[in-house]
């Protein structure tokens, strides 16, 4: 499995400049975005580490999921995404954190689709919440190796934006 080169090179040069720290806590993905921030060079530097937590039970056990609201949703809402992100934030004591929850297989609990809902915190704050729907026949491995892809674009976006502003 590989990654853009350039594109985990600038994320990991933009951190260590910026001397910022992110935690990953996933569901949909498995670990493939903690794979993504291992390879990165340096990543001892700014990875502090994160989490697969794939069961209801283990989102709120872990993660300060709600229980009402996880049973609601199957654990999949937007909400969720963003508890994700902040509870491996402070867990993992970062800087940025990036959090993920979906579905990489159509079943009944998510009408059939295929979609992950992501969220990036930074300091304590949401920054971005999105929601990214595949088409119903994408394999699941596909399926999660495009959602890294696509979060990773979208967290290059993001620490552009917060670090011309600074």
């Amino acid at each position: 499995m590989e990654f853009q080169k350039s594109l985990l090179e600038y994320i990991s040069q933009s951190l260590m400049t910026a001397g910022e720290t992110i935690s990953i806590a996933e569901s949909v993905t498995s670990g493939c975005l903690q794979l993504a921030f291992s390879q990165m060079p340096n990543a001892t530097l700014f990875y502090n580490g994160g989490m697969t937590a794939y069961t209801l039970q283990q989102k709120i056990k872990l993660l300060n999921v709600e229980k009402e609201e996880a049973e609601e949703c199957d654990c999949v809402s937007e909400a969720i995404a963003r508890t994700m992100a902040l509870s491996v934030a402070k867990i993992f004591d970062s800087d940025w954190s990036i959090a993920t929850t979906g579905y990489c297989t159509p079943i009944r609990n998510s009408s059939y689709k295929i979609f992950t809902y992501f969220a990036f915190s930074y300091k304590g704050e949401i920054i971005l919440t999105k929601k990214l729907e595949l088409h119903p026949k994408t394999q699941a491995l596909n399926a999660q190796l495009y959602y890294t892809e696509f979060i990773l674009g979208c967290f290059k976006s993001e620490i552009n934006q917060l670090l011309i502003l600074k």
